[in-house]
């Protein structure tokens, strides 16, 4: 075995060799060559810095995110609303194009409608059958002008019917609509009890309203029509259907909802009714990005009209 020792200096380490005499001799003593040393020198230089250089082994990653978990809470979140960020309609005309809706369209039929129609009948006063008729009119007519409307101003080669037609999803729509009715008919009752406590209570329903589901039958259906099918799908294929639908392509779904129910809530020009409204178009809005359907919208919204008569009935 050879054995290594260190000296000062730079003289050659020696080497215990045995001798070449008999068994026992003590050994001799003799220098090592500085090529050998060089070799031992080398191996063992090159055995450390293997050693040194080798990767030590990379930590196992931790099953726990460093945020905590909230990238994927941000994710989740994020893929709540199926909504495909294209639309038919250019970014910068969205504002332009509801505008012209509303103030075109919105306000002239719903809002003076029925006052052209007393002024070309010459009463001063419409009865509840007439009403409700030309209101079930002027709301037929609104719906198909807004359509066209947005047609019009649809990019070219893009079909807005098809467009609308095309909102069908895979989840299940009818579990979404559940809770959404569900949760809207607790938020409209917390509402409603804070209102008539901050400003006091007052008549929940349009004398007009009332008019019409104190007549006869054939007026009652008729407001079961228009409340229940018209006005829901009306305002939910404007409001939901282009309003929504196109500002979620250049913003965050969730201001987009924020944004469209405000508009919704103006809309009807009811400064008593403005928080539920809000709260209307929040849940439906919500609805319609979860589903990507207008049916869950829509099934909500003529579910609240409904118990919304009812109720008017019922007082």
């Amino acid at each position: 075995m050879l054995l290594v020792a260190s000296t000062a200096g730079s003289r050659p380490l020696p080497l215990l060799v045995p001798r070449s005499g008999g068994r026992g001799a003590p050994p001799c003593i003799r220098t090592a060559r500085p090529e050998a040393l060089t070799v031992l020198q080398l191996r063992s230089s090159s055995s450390t810095l293997s050693c040194a250089c080798s990767p030590s082994p990379s930590p196992a990653p931790s099953p726990f995110p460093e945020d905590g978990g909230k990238g994927s809470a941000r994710h989740l979140f994020d893929d709540f609303s199926v909504l495909s960020p294209v639309v038919p309609w250019e970014t910068d005309d969205i504002w332009r194009i509801y505008a012209g809706y509303f103030f075109v369209l919105h306000i002239p039929l719903s809002f003076g409608g029925l006052c052209v129609v007393a002024k070309v009948l010459q009463c001063s006063s419409l009865d509840p059958m007439t009403t409700v008729i030309s209101t079930v009119l002027l709301q037929l007519v609104e719906l198909s002008l807004a359509l066209a409307l947005l047609q019009y101003t649809a990019m070219p080669g893009n079909d807005v019917q098809a467009f609308f037609a095309s909102k069908v999803s895979t989840r299940n729509w009818i579990k979404e609509t559940v809770i959404g009715f569900t949760v809207l008919m607790i938020l409209v009752g917390i509402t409603s009890i804070l209102a008539d406590k901050l400003v006091g209570s007052e008549d929940a329903y349009d004398p007009i309203l009332e008019g019409i589901l104190s007549d006869s039958p054939t007026s009652k259906l008729l407001c079961l029509f228009l409340y229940c099918v018209i006005a829901p799908l009306s305002e939910e294929t404007i409001y939901r259907g282009f309003l929504l639908t196109a500002l979620s392509s250049s913003m965050k779904w969730r201001d987009a909802v924020v944004m469209s129910s405000l508009a919704f809530s103006v809309a009807h020009l009811s400064g008593g009714s403005f928080v539920q409204l809000f709260v209307i178009g929040c849940i439906t809005g919500l609805a319609y990005c979860r589903t990507g359907t207008l049916v869950a919208s829509f099934t909500i919204h003529s579910l609240y009209n409904a118990v919304t008569l009812y109720m008017a009935l019922a007082s």
